[in-house]
């Protein structure tokens, strides 16, 4: 299991001589790699971890949220025994700004492949993802899809962190395939040992397009592009 006590020093570095000199460039500006801070970001949410709620730690993620419209967020993820925990943290400040948790027997399906949009939008995203449902039975409503900053969709997608390719830990830890994996083993278990009443038991694992439903996306464009969902050093300053 990784956490903050065994979390190797492998995992933290500023720079990847063994890359070329874009990827270090690119790279080097995230925050999350620096030396000593996900040790710390780490020990923070995993103090916020309810036991009697969440079970024990499993593992830890460095993921991108997509959010429904195209926008990319860094999370850290765990997998509990009992649960899926997502955190929204400033590796800025050391402080966790939001935590999402989702009861692993209520994890109905999860889908995995390559993005896609509808036919006539102007977006795009290369890469795989997985996105994770919890409600198979309800859909986000006409005012959600079009609300950018709304947060009642039965679902999460995660994608590749881009510093996925600085070192080999790294990889490990943004293993967007392997995560998927843990995920449904872990929700496999908790359906077996906490059924939800009234629900399917087991995970549905599909292959298969992950649909993003947005067509104009100037703001996403935009933020991606200069990666204003992550915490990185911005000059003089980091956000």
């Amino acid at each position: 299991m990784l956490t903050a006590d065994n979390y190797p020093l492998s995992f933290l570095c500023t720079r990847c001589d063994c890359h070329n000199g874009k990827l270090e460039s690119d790279t080097r500006a995230f925050l999350s790699p620096q030396p000593g801070t996900l040790n710390q970001a780490i020990k923070d949410v995993e103090a916020l971890v309810n036991e009697e709620v969440d079970g024990s730690v499993l593992s830890v993620w460095l993921m991108a949220e997509v959010d429904h419209w195209n926008n990319e967020k860094e999370r850290i993820v765990l997998i509990t025994e009992l649960s899926l925990l997502v955190f929204k943290y400033d590796f800025m400040m050391f402080n966790c700004d939001q935590m999402q948790r989702i009861p692993l027997n209520f994890v109905d399906r999860i889908s995995h492949g390559t993005f896609s949009f509808p036919k006539r939008s102007l977006l795009e995203r290369n890469g795989e993802g997985v996105r994770v449902f919890w409600d198979r039975l309800r859909e986000p409503s006409f005012t959600s899809r079009w609300n950018p900053f709304a947060t009642d969709f039965p679902f999460i997608t995660f994608t590749y962190h881009p510093v996925r390719n600085i070192s080999d830990a790294f990889t490990a830890l943004t293993d967007v395939e392997k995560f998927r994996e843990q995920l449904k083993d872990a929700a496999q278990k908790v359906h077996t040992l906490k059924p939800v009443p009234g629900k399917a038991n087991g995970v549905l694992v599909l292959n298969q397009p992950i649909q993003i439903e947005a067509y104009v996306g100037f703001m996403s464009f935009l933020g991606n592009e200069n990666k204003l969902g992550y915490c990185m050093a911005r000059g003089n300053l980091g956000f």
